[in-house]
């Protein structure tokens, strides 16, 4: 098998990363915290992107969670793609290469943001998944979802009673399997797409 990696460039900094199975996911970011970490770039958000070994290729996911996009080969991803050797991604001003193993022809596969069962939220869990949406309504240039200490602050709760409120809102959207880092983002992403805050 081929060995995987990705090279790449962070203003001015260049460097190569093997991909090994055993590492996957591999989270991409400004973060020190990130298996890719690259803190030069402040156009990067602090966990932008992963790399995955899905079967016998590697794919990139994008759930939303980046203030400004991942671009593989030019195109915004939405989702999850599969790599293929030489494919450029770019995140913020760093530019990524992938060598590795080709992948196969399945492109693009899109997260879906339809709700495929009735949501039905009590008024202290609508009042919470209001504020976390809140980021989004307010014409911010760049919104992420609210803390828990601002939705706390905001409906005069607990830290502790908004965790409660957020474990049943993932519960109940079907979501409490995804990774910690993308469940805000995710929840958002389905209230509004769905219209439960209507």
């Amino acid at each position: 098998m081929t060995n995987s990696a990705l090279s790449y460039t962070d203003r001015g900094r260049t460097g190569e990363m093997s991909l090994v199975p055993d590492h996957s996911p591999i989270v991409i970011g400004r973060s020190s915290y990130a298996d890719l970490s690259l803190p030069a770039d402040p156009d990067i958000s602090r966990l932008h992107a992963t790399v995955e070994r899905i079967g016998i290729h590697w794919t990139i996911t994008d759930d939303g969670l980046s203030r400004n996009g991942t671009f593989v080969n030019g195109t915004r991803l939405q989702g999850r793609q599969t790599l293929h050797p030489g494919d450029v991604i770019q995140v913020g001003e760093s530019i990524l290469t992938y060598h590795g193993e080709p992948g196969t022809d399945c492109g693009v596969t899109h997260i879906g943001n339809t709700v495929d069962v009735d949501i039905v939220l009590t008024p202290a869990q609508r009042n919470v998944l209001t504020e976390l949406c809140r980021p989004f309504h307010d014409g911010t240039d760049h919104p992420i979802p609210a803390s828990n200490r601002q939705i706390a602050d905001a409906l005069h709760l607990s830290a502790e009673t908004v965790k409660t409120h957020l474990r049943a809102l993932f519960s109940a959207f079907q979501i409490e399997d995804l990774p910690q880092n993308q469940k805000r983002s995710r929840l958002v992403t389905l209230a509004l797409s769905n219209g439960v805050l209507n």
